[in-house]
């Protein structure tokens, strides 16, 4: 299903990205993208796949892997756990949570240093909660990060201190927010947090937008000397009559902590004032019942694995016109959830989608004389 999912919304964003026709905001960065959530869809993006020095944001990917093991039971929130030497003395001039190897930390108070503070400490140490050592969490990040699709991303450690083998690019780090906002929306919750105390020390958020913008609940910051201000921001703001909408802005490579905010912020207000998100299908609603030939049925119910929600400028919504493009003749066996067809959605006689239309339900091979049957009507047809 995850593959199924992976092809259809690389068939959403390849086309819409495409036929965008509303100009984008220049933005001061050295590449960005926004992303529309809800459909998975690419809104716009400049330099989506250039190589870039990730920072902090890999600290996305160490909350993911860490989730996941709270998820999978082989750790726990309330768990203390022991600073080790090697979390307590990196470097030093960098963000730190200031754990100490004298003082057992939670794993959710690790998780807000990390998320929070930004503490490099704080990853560290996650990091040998979960795997043993920093070396095997690597494994784990760079595992996940192939299972989600992000093929232009590396990571060498899981704080983001500059090394050449930890990189990544606009477009995987908008497909890693994604990711854990889906997977874990309850742990999610803990990039919204302003500040965190811990040891005495209170440090706020990096992330300006929370107090600029009550919409955005998340999600990190990042900066090196080589790498600039980068953030990646998300929000959700009411969508018409159809509930909630979210978009994620990826900004990477600012001059300023300033500049890496208004930036983000104009993005995302861009984005949610000159598109809508349109419900266009519902999962499993048949779209058409086409005749098959040669099986144990005569018609097939034919649609869509998951809801069909779409992105596009203000005031498209009510030019799409679907454009059906079946494989015919359609031949039994037919599998359930094979592709059988496209569905373009065309505006002004232009095509703004493209949408794989599968068959809905098995179709099984008809007994031999049926087939011999259907052979015959297709030589005639």
């Amino acid at each position: 299903m995850k593959k199924l999912f992976a092809a259809f919304a690389a068939s959403l964003v390849m086309v819409s990205a495409s036929a965008q026709t509303v100009p984008a905001p220049a933005i001061a960065a050295k590449s960005w993208l926004l992303l529309d959530a809800t459909s998975g869809q690419v809104i716009a993006s400049q330099d989506p796949h250039a190589r870039i020095e990730p920072a902090s944001l890999t600290k996305v990917m160490t909350a993911y892997v860490t989730f996941a093991a709270i998820r999978d039971k082989r750790l726990a929130l309330n768990q203390m756990v022991t600073v080790s030497t090697r979390a307590w003395k990196v470097d030093g001039s960098s963000s730190k949570m200031f754990i100490d190897p004298a003082t057992p930390v939670s794993v959710n108070d690790l998780l807000h240093g990390l998320m929070v503070q930004s503490g490099n400490d704080a990853a560290v140490a996650l990091a040998e909660a979960v795997a043993g050592d920093e070396g095997t969490f690597v494994t784990l990040m760079n595992r996940e990060a192939q299972r989600m699709g992000m093929k232009n991303t590396r990571f060498a450690n899981p704080h983001g201190l500059p090394d050449a083998n930890n990189y990544s690019t606009a477009q995987d780090l908008a497909t890693l927010a994604t990711t854990v906002i889906r997977d874990f929306p309850e742990f999610y919750k803990i990039d919204s947090v302003k500040q965190f105390t811990y040891n005495k020390i209170t440090q706020q958020n990096r992330n300006r937008l929370l107090w600029l913008d009550p919409t955005v609940d998340g999600m990190k910051t990042g900066h090196t000397d080589s790498s600039g201000y980068s953030m990646i921001a998300s929000a959700r703001r009411p969508n018409g009559t159809t509930g909630q909408r979210r978009l994620i802005s990826v900004v990477l490579g600012t001059s300023s902590d300033a500049v890496r905010t208004q930036e983000s912020q104009k993005l995302l207000n861009w984005g949610f004032q000159n598109f809508d998100t349109v419900k266009l299908y519902a999962k499993g609603q048949p779209i058409a019942t086409p005749e098959v030939w040669k099986g144990s049925q005569s018609n097939v119910k034919i649609g869509f694995t998951r809801d069909v929600l779409v992105t596009v400028p203000k005031g498209v919504a009510g030019k799409l016109k679907p454009v059906l493009e079946r494989k015919d003749p359609l031949v039994a066996p037919l599998a359930l959830n094979g592709q059988v067809g496209t569905l373009k959605m065309m505006a002004d006689g232009k095509p703004l989608l493209v949408l794989p239309v599968v068959a809905l339900e098995e179709v099984q091979e008809a007994s031999i004389f049926g087939r011999a049957w259907d052979s015959m009507r297709l030589w005639l047809k």
